[in-house]
């Protein structure tokens, strides 16, 4: 589907229509979002993203409708990854729950137009050599392994932006609502956020290259690419509350993310090779291997991120891993002498029984977690 100007036009309007409401409808009053609002939005961008896939289905024929939900459903994949490094990220720089939403937006909008400046030079690169094939496909295999390798995402936000913007920037150590400067005697200074904001400019731009390859295996329809990459992020921020104490349950993400950057970049190998015009491989001539169709990469995709979620959810992995996030959050609320005694008590009652989950499952817990728990179940509530 070769998209005339108007509707590339139209769409980008579109787009950026839902970001500009999503900040003045949400983001432009600090607050943090309640389990419903964060439901209804976020089922409302799914929502508009089936709808445009199902024009998609209609207008352009089923290949291209595919291509477009396995693009779709991958960058969603990814995008929730990168959630797990924004909750690092505010969690180091203790951003407040009700600022986290204006960090979020940040983050999806500066995503967004990082992929969109990659999503280009990739078709730029592609019409010009067939061989950038091999170098996406090895990117995703790579990055394959390395999240087999490592899923410790704790040193992702201390990249070199940040290093440079704390050596030049002068920024306060106290936040000032969700400012981005603030006034200290008389002098214009940054505060903590913009520090936050480019770490997450830094991560997003790592994320990006991994993103763009990924979905150029599967449809080379730069309309298709740019669409299904930003109806991904769309509705991002308010999935991060919606799914936000499911997070930490989701154990096996990495592993189903490996696995589906890992057949996305044979894939492209194999599109490479059946696509061959390098003259030192098989004398310039394509070679005689079979090609992934797309009705078999969306079923692989849909199948491996069901295995995953079902097997992070319901896994005695899983559930212990549930348990020590009740745990630490009630303990918080419990330990907080700010808050009201009805809180603390309805928290100390959590933690009991959160406690009796673990004795009833002889859960080991780590050190600190006994810690929190013995500290938390002796507090004296007055």
């Amino acid at each position: 589907m070769n998209a005339p100007a108007l509707v590339w036009v139209l769409t980008v309007l579109f787009i950026v229509g839902l970001l500009l409401f999503d900040f003045f409808a949400h983001v432009r009053k600090a607050h943090a979002p309640s389990l419903r609002e964060a439901a209804v939005w976020s089922g409302v961008y799914v929502g508009l993203a089936v709808l445009f896939g199902v024009g998609v289905l209609v207008l352009a024929g089923p290949e291209t409708g595919g291509e477009y939900f396995a693009g779709y459903l991958t960058e969603k994949a990814l995008s929730v990854d990168n959630l797990f490094v924004f909750v690092v990220i505010m969690a180091g720089f203790s951003v407040p729950r009700e600022y986290q939403q204006k960090v979020l937006l940040f983050g999806i909008v500066f995503s967004l137009v990082a992929r969109t400046g990659l999503i280009f030079l990739g078709a730029t690169l592609i019409d010009a050599f067939a061989w950038i094939f091999y170098l996406f496909g090895a990117i995703l295999i790579l990055t394959a392994v390395n999240l087999l390798r490592s899923k410790d995402h704790d040193s992702v936000g201390d990249n070199v932006m940040v290093r440079l913007a704390r050596r030049f920037l002068n920024t306060t150590d106290d936040y000032d609502g969700d400012r981005i400067t603030t006034r200290v005697d008389g002098r214009r200074m940054f505060t903590p956020m913009m520090l936050v904001m480019v770490s997450i400019a830094g991560t997003d731009i790592l994320f990006a290259f991994d993103s763009v390859p990924a979905i150029y295996g599967l449809t080379e329809n730069v309309y298709i690419v740019f669409t299904a990459t930003a109806f991904s992020l769309l509705g991002l921020r308010q999935l991060f509350f919606l799914i936000d104490g499911l997070l930490d349950r989701l154990i096996y993400l990495s592993y189903g993310l490996a696995a589906i950057l890992g057949f996305i970049g044979v894939k492209l190998l194999l599109h490479a090779l059946h696509e061959n015009d390098l003259p030192f491989l098989n004398g310039g001539r394509p070679f005689p291997v079979p090609e992934i169709g797309t009705p078999l990469s969306l079923g692989v995709i849909v199948g491996i991120l069901l295995v995953t979620v079902v097997a992070s959810l319901l896994t005695p992995a899983g559930r212990r891993n549930g348990r020590l996030l009740k745990l630490r959050e009630h303990a918080a609320i419990v330990l907080d002498p700010d808050r009201s005694l009805r809180e603390r008590q309805e928290a100390r009652a959590e933690v009991d029984a959160v406690h009796d989950e673990i004795a009833a499952n002889r859960d080991d817990l780590p050190p600190e977690d006994e810690t929190l728990l013995h500290e938390a179940r002796s507090t004296r509530l007055r």
